[in-house]
């Protein structure tokens, strides 16, 4: 079934549509909800949160972006929600005014299995800004929008969830000046 009308089959309330609708994308979707909630139970409970939402919210997609794009928001929104709710944000000190960034390159070849294992062990606060910033692709302005915290907080934890993630890679650190925008793999 081509992905427009399974949409058109959802908003009309097809029950196998709607079925179908989360076979397709459910487990891209848990993943997500998994790099922010780290409890499989409380991550299967956000998906269940996100897919609700996305059923009764159709009609405001429009078709304008990428549907699964669209989805994913959704997800990572209920799931910074659910982090909001059991108040598990945790930020550390701001390391002031961050005009720099980091980078080190990674020697070995790692599998996504293996970096998300690492995110898992970051505090709340560090994953929630890498995940947002890296994998979701927002800049530092609306992270700050969305959590309710500092332009320079946001910088802050991510560079300290990049500094952390080296460490626990085995990475030796060393300063290098590059845009603060880059969301490579390398900046890790």
């Amino acid at each position: 079934m081509q992905e427009r009308e399974l949409i058109e089959r959802c908003r009309k309330k097809d029950r196998r549509a709607q079925q179908h609708l989360y076979d397709r994308y459910g487990p891209m979707l848990f993943a997500v909800c998994k790099r922010y909630v780290l409890r499989k139970e409380d991550a299967e409970d956000v998906l269940v949160e996100a897919f609700f939402k996305i059923l009764t919210h159709l009609e405001q997609y429009k078709a304008e972006g990428s549907f699964e794009g669209w989805m994913r928001r959704i997800t990572a929104n209920e799931a910074l929600m659910f982090l909001r709710r059991r108040n598990l944000f945790q930020f550390d000190i701001e390391i002031g005014e961050v005009d720099f960034a980091e980078t080190s390159s990674i020697h070995s070849e790692l599998a996504a299995g293996d970096i998300l294992n690492f995110l898992e062990k970051l505090p709340t606060g560090y994953r929630t800004v890498f995940n947002l910033y890296v994998m979701e692709g927002f800049k530092h302005r609306e992270i700050a929008d969305i959590l309710g915290i500092s332009v320079n907080t946001s910088k802050s934890q991510l560079i300290l969830a990049r500094r952390k993630l080296q460490a626990m890679l085995g990475v030796e650190y060393r300063e290098e000046v590059i845009s603060t925008d880059q969301t490579d793999w390398d900046a890790l």
